[in-house]
């Protein structure tokens, strides 16, 4: 079975967690195997549902920080889950999110989720099941870490803030509650029946920050292949975007995505052609992803966001965003922050 892209990155970031806490790749990988679980080479392994069940339990051993799955999943953010974090960037509100989640989350989220009508709002449940019950605890925590952290990147801090939303699970308070204190901004309660997200009514329609409907329309066909497990339509276009957004910030040259696609320069130019786009196309469709996010999510400077997106001058960045979203990039800044705080946010200034 092949690697999805977050599973590449949940690997990567676990890694990095892990050497700083003293233990390496090879130490865990022997770990591994004393416990039974197959590991060949010092690559990316494909874990089973119940190998990945007994990664998580060795990295907090071996860690000795019981905290570390919601450090995981504070760390994942949109960009992790390549087509399906930019569909998500690009729903219109959270009942539009929520249905994403539940078509396409099947392949692209671990464990799955459904959603249940309740008090006229929404239950969203997770279905965590199989393996020891200090396992299904650390992919709780991981779910509901990451889930958060998506969240934030959404809707700022919207959701939390509203009143009766509420985070529960169904193991006892652990040990280490306070990590849960600092993650989750939200009432959290214990030994309860299933793990899962109340979300009442009026959360419901909370607008996505860079909601845009034309890249929605793209992003969400991407996960309909990945849904029916087809990567022939746009194919090279998929796999562009993909290297691009893994490179974000020192961005690979159309020489290096030929060289990593294996491909010419001339044969990459001839199949994105045949797929009605070019690469230019597509890097500037990644850069203004960013640069929205980047506007919408941090306090970088708009020169400092230029840099960032490989522009020699603020200027031709500046002239580029108008051209993509019809306003500079400190009035759009400007109307994410009004909207904010029109929603009583405390935005960034």
């Amino acid at each position: 079975m092949k690697v999805s892209q977050v599973q590449r990155e949940f690997f990567r970031r676990l890694v990095l967690l892990l050497e700083e806490r003293g233990v390496g790749l090879k130490q865990l990988f022997d770990e591994l195997r004393l416990r039974g679980v197959t590991v060949t080479g010092t690559g990316q392994p494909d874990f089973s549902p119940s190998d990945a069940r007994i990664l998580l339990e060795t990295a907090v051993d071996l860690s000795r920080d019981p905290c570390l799955m919601i450090r995981v999943g504070q760390q994942l953010g949109i960009a992790s889950y390549g087509s399906f974090g930019f569909a998500l960037m690009s729903c219109a509100s959270l009942r539009d999110t929520i249905s994403l989640l539940l078509r396409y989350g099947q392949v692209i989220f671990k464990p799955s989720w459904t959603a249940h009508e309740h008090q006229g709002g929404l239950i969203l449940r997770a279905h965590i099941e199989g393996g020891t019950g200090v396992q299904q605890q650390l992919l709780a925590e991981l779910s509901f870490s990451n889930l958060t952290t998506l969240g934030r990147a959404l809707y700022g801090s919207q959701i939390e803030n509203a009143e009766g939303v509420e985070i529960q699970l169904s193991y006892s308070r652990p040990s280490h509650s306070a990590c849960y204190d600092s993650a989750f901004n939200v009432p959290l309660n214990f030994d309860c029946e299933r793990s899962q997200l109340i979300l009442p009514p009026q959360v419901l329609d909370t607008p996505v920050k860079t909601a845009n409907r034309s890249e929605h329309v793209v992003f969400q066909q991407q996960c309909e292949e990945i849904l029916r497990g087809m990567n022939s339509v746009e194919q090279t276009t998929a796999a562009v975007r993909q290297l691009l957004i893994q490179s974000a910030g020192d961005f690979l040259d159309i020489t290096q995505v030929a060289d990593r696609l294996h491909v010419s320069e001339r044969t990459l130019r001839r199949r994105l052609e045949a797929e009605s786009t070019s690469f230019r196309s597509t890097f500037d469709e990644i850069r203004d992803v960013l640069a929205r996010e980047y506007l919408a999510e941090t306090e970088l400077t708009v020169a400092e966001i230029a840099h960032l997106l490989n522009y020699a001058e603020t200027v031709n960045f500046r002239r580029a965003f108008v051209r993509w979203n019809g306003m500079t990039p400190s009035e759009y800044r400007h109307r994410i922050m009004s909207e904010t705080d029109s929603q009583g946010i405390i935005a960034p200034v």
